[in-house]
């Protein structure tokens, strides 16, 4: 292992501690900080030539400044012959404008996959993509982990007699599935639909039986939380005994936190992709550490394994 280095920006530093951890390597040193006017500077502090290196960072906020940090981590390591360079990106930020649903609108999901690709990264390593397509956009090895058998094992401990897994869109339903068959439990959708550019969408109905039955939601991310809201009251609404929620990427931005606490849901279950501040950490948020599963497949990628076979 003495060839792999795994280094990290301001993005999420907790996280990249918890993967060397579990390597038993020590995170490789780096300066990454900004000059009085917001220029980013990057000094990697080691000997990188020819070394398999990895960048831990994930696109959460400030997107646009970890996104910039990472790029410039790249391009510092490329410079400084790198052998290979894995941009290790648990959030996938911009993942949400995959497509051209306006006219004259962007697919910056694509664009973010054309400026990693074009700062030096040799391959992308990231958790539950907002849409599979986007693995598509690279010209680049992409390696896509889920956090759904973290979620499983949860629940299962959980021992829950009558759940029963609700997909919060028609578009999370083949991962509500998956979830569902993990726990050899029902599956229910909720169709929704999506009011203009704003953060806000009307629940329209249940497809499936959720009456009298524990309800588990199942989506990619939380972002304002009016979404979970809504969701939770047309559940309770169609006689849910109890819901519980989970999600791999708890943004968490605007009122979420407050939306959360009122809402009546029982516990909302998320994982460390993104780093919560101290004013989002409620009693009813659990997060599960996604650190063994990027250790496991930061290792399998520089000893040449298998990463499919992580989750068979």
């Amino acid at each position: 292992m003495d060839e792999l280095k795994v280094f990290t920006g301001n993005g999420h530093p907790e996280l990249a501690r918890e993967v060397v951890n579990y390597l038993n390597i020590p995170l490789g040193k780096s300066e990454v900080f900004q000059f009085s006017n917001e220029n980013i500077f990057v000094r990697i502090l080691e000997n990188v030539r020819e070394r398999d290196t990895f960048v831990i960072q994930p696109l959460c906020s400030p997107v646009n400044n970890n996104l910039v940090e990472l790029l410039i981590m790249i391009d510092a390591l490329k410079r400084a012959s790198a052998k290979r360079i894995t941009a290790v990106v648990p959030y996938y930020g911009y993942g949400r404008t995959d497509k051209k649903d306006q006219p004259r609108v962007p697919i910056t999901a694509r664009l973010i996959a054309d400026l990693l690709t074009v700062a030096g990264a040799n391959r992308l390593l990231t958790v539950d993509l907002h849409a599979a397509q986007i693995q598509g956009f690279f010209n680049i090895p992409v390696d896509e982990l889920t956090a759904l058998n973290l979620m499983a094992n949860y629940f299962k401990d959980r021992k829950y007699n009558d759940l029963v897994v609700v997909a919060t869109d028609i578009g999370i339903t083949k991962r509500a599935r998956d979830l569902a068959e993990k726990l050899n439990v029902p599956l229910a959708i909720m169709e929704k639909r999506r009011v203009g550019n704003v953060d806000r969408a009307e629940t329209l109905n249940v497809i499936g039986e959720v009456g009298g039955m524990t309800a588990l939601t199942v989506d990619d991310e939380i972002d304002t939380a009016g979404s979970l809201v809504n969701v939770v009251e047309t559940l309770i609404k169609n006689g849910a005994k109890e819901v519980y929620a989970c999600c791999t990427h708890p943004i968490f931005s605007g009122s979420a936190i407050e939306r959360i606490k009122t809402c009546p849901v029982k516990e909302v279950v998320v994982t460390n992709t993104v780093p919560l501040k101290d004013g989002q950490k409620l009693d009813k948020i659990t997060v599960l550490s996604m650190a063994s599963l990027l250790g496991e497949a930061i290792h399998r990628i520089h000893t040449g394994l298998s990463i499919g076979a992580m989750f068979e």
